[in-house]
């Protein structure tokens, strides 16, 4: 498998992983409220979400020859970007500021699901576009 390939199923796999979120956030909204919560609650949680995020930056990264190239790397420049800046806060930070945000987040759960849903089914269409091509 070449790195091309490998970069689309690792942007195909966070594109699902947002259309579950979404859905989730919809359909059962504790169960979504549980998992956002859970983010950065302890140490090897952020360090596996810090993980995650560069494998996927990384991913939209390894996309930037389709079609939708330039998407393809300012997402996966934000993604890197932030992902460094995570790297230099203390998890016990990162959790204070999740513990004070995501229940404000959480207000706007539908809108959240909403956004989810479209941002996954944006990201498949650039990758079918890139496909077909």
């Amino acid at each position: 498998m070449n790195l091309e390939v490998a970069a689309m199923m690792t942007v195909a796999l966070a594109a699902l992983f947002l259309l579950a979120l979404g859905t989730v956030a919809l359909i059962l909204p504790a169960s979504a409220d549980k998992f956002l919560s859970a983010f950065a609650s302890s140490a090897r949680a952020h360090l596996l979400e810090i993980a995650v995020r560069l494998v996927v930056g990384l991913g939209f990264l390894g996309c930037a020859t389709l079609p939708a190239g330039l998407a393809f790397q300012v997402i996966g420049w934000v993604l890197i970007a932030t992902t460094l800046a995570m790297l230099c806060i203390p998890w016990q930070t990162h959790r204070k500021f999740a513990s004070w945000a995501v229940p404000r987040a959480l207000r706007f759960r539908p809108l959240i699901g909403v956004a989810s849903i479209a941002m996954g089914a944006g990201v498949l269409a650039m990758l079918a576009a890139g496909g077909a091509a």
